[in-house]
């Protein structure tokens, strides 16, 4: 909820606007949480089947080369589809975690591991960035409840950068 909360009232072209981490934009962000979303379904029903995930540093050559591959497939996926994937892994990842055992909540497991670093603790870094570069442009919702213009970046502030990663 926080990180919708995070993006809520911004209107498409503040959602599209390069620059809130690095080169990327809020869709930007919304699609790579989703990603780890998408990671996270597919790896936890393998560890609570006693399987271990492949490691990202031999399939891909590391988390941050997993990002860019994962960046560049979703890059002309529009706004509405990268909301809607959002919305549907989700709620699909919402239903394993109702489907999990207890068991596999109440201490420190495989699957809790995971699923902390996947989802829970990976929420609010980018929440955080995004309230951050909101407030830096003063992008809000007008009081007919449609989003403000972006003022200009103020003295001193960047676009370029790195990116916040999982």
């Amino acid at each position: 909820m926080a990180f919708k909360a995070s993006y809520t009232g911004l209107c498409d072209l503040c959602l599209v606007e390069h620059g809130v981490t690095g080169n990327w934009s809020v869709r930007d962000i919304i699609a790579h949480v989703t990603t780890w979303d998408e990671e996270a379904l597919k790896h936890l029903p393998l560890i609570l089947k006693g399987g271990k995930p492949p490691r990202y540093s031999v399939t891909y050559g590391g988390i941050d080369a997993f990002n860019a591959v994962m960046t560049e497939r979703k890059k002309d996926f529009s706004l509405s589809e990268v909301l809607m994937q959002l919305d549907e892994t989700h709620s699909q990842l919402i239903a394993l975690i109702q489907s999990t055992p207890e068991d596999q909540f109440i201490r420190e497991t495989r699957f809790r591991h995971r699923l902390r670093l996947d989802t829970y603790s990976h929420y609010p870094k980018h929440a955080e960035a995004i309230r951050k570069w909101r407030k830096q442009r003063s992008c809000r919702v007008t009081s007919g409840g449609g989003c403000a213009p972006p003022t200009s970046l103020s003295a001193g502030s960047s676009r370029s950068g790195g990116r916040l990663g999982p």
